[in-house]
Parts: C-alpha cells; structure tokens; sequence
C-alpha cells in the first residue's frame, strides 16, 4: 500500500444548512506537491482548516503517516509537521530577520536564557543557503519590513521546513506579487520539494499551481471533482477541465 504523508478519507464538514465539504477525500504523498484548485466557495478554506485542525469534521477519517487522528488541534496538527504560510505572511514587519524565524519557538541556552548568538548565526547561514541572500547590506538585524514581498514568503517557507514542517500549507502566496517576485516564491515552493518535504499550494492562478506541482485536484461546490497527475495532462486539457467543471459541476 502507498503511504502518505496525509490523508482525508470521506470527510464532510457543513456550518447550519450550508455543507461545505461533503465525502471529500483528499491526500498528500511523501515529498510531493498538491495543487488545490477551485472557484471562491470550492470549500478550499474549510479543507485547510480541517487539516490544520481548526475546524472538526462532521465525519470521516484524518491520518498522518497512515495513522488515524482522532480531534485534530491546531497544536496537534504542529506537533505533527502541519505549518501553514498564509498570504498575508503572518511576519512581523516591524521585528528584525532572526526574530521572525525564531518567533515562538526561540532557541534557549542550558540555564534557559535565550541563546541569541545562535539564532543570529543560524539565521545567517538560513539567508545564504536558504533564502540566496548575498548582499552584506542584508543581515540577521534587517527589519522585515523593508524585504519585498517574495523575499517575505521564502522566509516563512524556510522558517517552516527549520522546525521540520513535514506539510507546508501555501494559502494563496502569489497573491500581490510582482512577476519577479513570484518566480522566487515558486522557487521557494521548489526548495520542500528538494527538501524532501511536501506542500499544499493554493492559487487562483492555474499556472502557478500547474509550475510546480506533481498533482493536481479540483475542489466544487464542496466535492472533488477531479484530480490529474499533472504529467498526464497538458496545461491546456487541466485549462478546459477547470472551464467544464464550473459549468456543469463534474467532469462528464
């Protein structure tokens, strides 16, 4: 049997008398990137929350490395490799470089006290082997608010796979990114790959998602309405699938 990093059996959430995933089943392989796709109110949202423990399913079955898991949290889903990059970055613009990586989760020394040498000094190799910066005007005391909003992102991908992400949710991440910078961000989503690691990308922008993932799974209306290997498919079948799908609501 093929393992997974994560998966989703028959899972389906509603909120009063709107059910927004119904026997959904979705899942995420060792070292592999799933493009999530689908219209606003698709039920991506509800999706990630439940994998990110968030929200709890009605029914259905959540396992991590084949393991079931019972009443999912947000700190279970931690524990267990689940980070998530939102679109707005959830940095803060106003803290410096090491700050930003360590924010939470700090390294401390023997008698407790913050080990602040060696979270400068892991920050810099992380900006030189990492994050590609070479400038000796960029160190770990720059402000992240003066980083460009790629830059900003790559620094939330790689302080997730630091602290051993095993799943890095990317939730829209392109969103207000000049051409340059988005080619960085894809660049980034890459490296958990070369990482061994895997994601979740989410986008409006087909062809973002279609660069860098291995597979591909259409959300509607709360159901999966498809899903492709994304060497099995060109650019333009998944662009005529997609079109099907929002009109009529399956792939027949």
């Amino acid at each position: 049997m093929e393992s997974y990093r994560l998966e989703l059996r028959n899972v389906s959430k509603s909120f009063s008398e709107v059910q927004s995933l119904r026997d959904v089943n979705f899942k995420v392989g060792m070292n592999e990137v799933v493009g999530l796709l689908g219209d606003n109110g698709a039920g991506k949202s509800t999706l990630i929350k439940i994998i990110t423990g968030y929200h709890q399913p009605d029914s259905g079955t959540i396992l991590f490395n084949g393991q079931p898991v019972d009443h999912l949290t947000v700190p279970k889903a931690r524990q267990l490799g689940v980070e998530t990059v939102y679109q707005e970055r959830a940095l803060a613009d106003q803290q410096n470089l090491w700050r930003n990586i360590f924010m939470g989760r700090e390294l401390t020394t023997r008698l407790g006290f913050l080990d602040i040498k060696k979270m400068r000094a892991e920050t810099d190799r992380l900006m030189r082997s990492e994050l590609g910066f070479t400038s000796a005007a960029v160190t770990p005391d720059s402000i992240i608010k003066g980083f460009s909003g790629g830059e900003k992102q790559g620094v939330a991908i790689v302080r997730a796979l630091y602290f051993d992400a095993e799943v890095i949710i990317l939730d829209e991440p392109t969103m207000g990114l000049a051409l340059s910078e988005t080619r960085k961000l894809l660049h980034f989503v890459r490296d958990i790959k070369r990482a061994g690691k895997s994601a979740i990308f989410i986008d409006h922008n087909v062809f973002h998602v279609y660069d860098v993932a291995d597979r591909i799974v259409l959300l509607d209306r709360g159901t999966v309405a498809g899903e492709f290997r994304k060497d099995s498919l060109s650019l333009n079948e998944l662009l005529e699938k997609m079109q099907h799908v929002a009109e009529t609501g399956t792939l027949d």
